[in-house]
């Protein structure tokens, strides 16, 4: 991932994902020279073996043909060294765009990126830290890492129609983003995901402060309950139900002894 704003050097971490997938991060912060410098004699190990290739552009930055100019070069090594990899484009600090323009700004962006893209048939992401929009472009993204994604939605399929649950939703551990979920019925609200995620995160946070750990929660009313349990190693498991003869302990039931099953097809990935 290259990440461009202000900063002193070039800052290399990595994320772990579902504990087999590695995010490596590369912040560049505007450093021109150290851009140059880093992505020249580092070329053959940054963009060799790449799946997923994620760059960050600031909508408000102040030399985008520079911008541009460091996106074509890594497209062009990530094509010399990765043909076969995924792109996604954030286009990112969009709240600091008029409303009124923001549309036509992302636009004009995504046509330039493209443009320099190297051939690559990319996906770009509007986004914000203010809004749900980092978060649905984030779980798009790990959801393309999944390379045997629809044996794990037909998996859980089966297990929502098994608990005749309206909808089963898998979380990533550490993150919380979405990976896959099972919809059995129809929810007006499609920033569902990122509030239970905002929730879930804070109630982890409250769990750390009090030195204990989340293995689970609860909540409904007198239409739904929605139980959140520790499922496998990297993931949480949230079954949402509105039949009110379905008890909670049927429920988790259902939810241990599907764990084993789920283990061995998350570890396959």
């Amino acid at each position: 991932m290259t990440h461009c704003n202000s900063a002193v050097d070039v800052q290399h971490s990595n994320v772990r994902f579902l504990g087999s997938l590695v995010l490596n991060l590369w912040d560049c912060g505007g450093q021109h020279v150290f851009y140059e410098n880093y992505f020249t004699s580092k070329r053959d190990h940054i963009f060799s073996d790449v799946a997923v290739l994620i760059y960050v552009f600031d909508v408000n930055s102040e030399d985008m043909a520079s911008d541009l100019r460091y996106y074509q070069n890594a497209m062009e090594a990530l094509a010399q060294y990765s043909p076969d990899a995924k792109v996604f484009v954030l286009i990112h600090k969009m709240d600091l765009v008029p409303e009124e323009t923001r549309e036509a700004v992302f636009e004009e962006r995504s046509a330039s990126i493209a443009d320099a893209s190297a051939g690559f048939a990319i996906s770009t992401f509007k986004t914000s830290i203010w809004d749900e929009t980092l978060y649905k472009a984030w779980s798009s993204i790990v959801y393309s890492l999944i390379p045997n994604i629809r044996v794990l939605e037909e998996n859980l399929a089966e297990f929502a129609a098994i608990c005749d649950a309206d909808e089963v939703v898998l979380f990533e551990k550490a993150t919380f983003l979405v990976i896959s979920h099972a919809t059995r019925t129809t929810y007006s609200d499609v920033h569902r995901f990122e509030k239970v995620s905002n929730i879930v995160k804070q109630f982890k946070l409250s769990c750390i402060k009090a030195k204990s750990q989340l293995k689970g929660m609860r909540a409904g009313n007198s239409t739904f309950t929605t139980l959140i349990d520790a499922f496998t190693s990297n993931t949480y498991l949230m079954v949402v139900t509105s039949d009110r003869t379905i008890t909670d302990e049927a429920t988790l039931l259902n939810v241990s002894i599907a764990k084993p099953h789920f283990e061995k097809l998350i570890a396959e990935i």
